[in-house]
């Protein structure tokens, strides 16, 4: 099993702060493509990702165990 974090407006369109997966095997894009069509996800194309808290591209495998978590892109004045 996966722990999968998340922030900003992507833990207001889930209502979690995390969910438990199992996404073992999958890569980065492949949980982020499943997730937006189970969730209804906005623009996950342009969320970071990150496994055990270090940033992680599309092509990375998941791992059992691993902890992902989608960091959406950040602005301010």
């Amino acid at each position: 099993m996966n722990k999968v974090l998340f922030f900003a407006h992507l833990r207001d369109a889930i209502g979690e702060e995390y969910l438990k997966v199992d996404a073992s095997g999958k890569t980065v894009a492949e949980l982020k493509a499943d997730l937006a069509l189970q969730y209804d996800l906005p623009k996950m194309d342009t969320v970071m990702t990150a496994i055990n808290e270090e940033f992680a591209s599309n092509d990375e495998v998941i791992h059992d165990g691993d902890e992902i978590a989608f960091i959406p892109p950040v602005s301010g004045g």
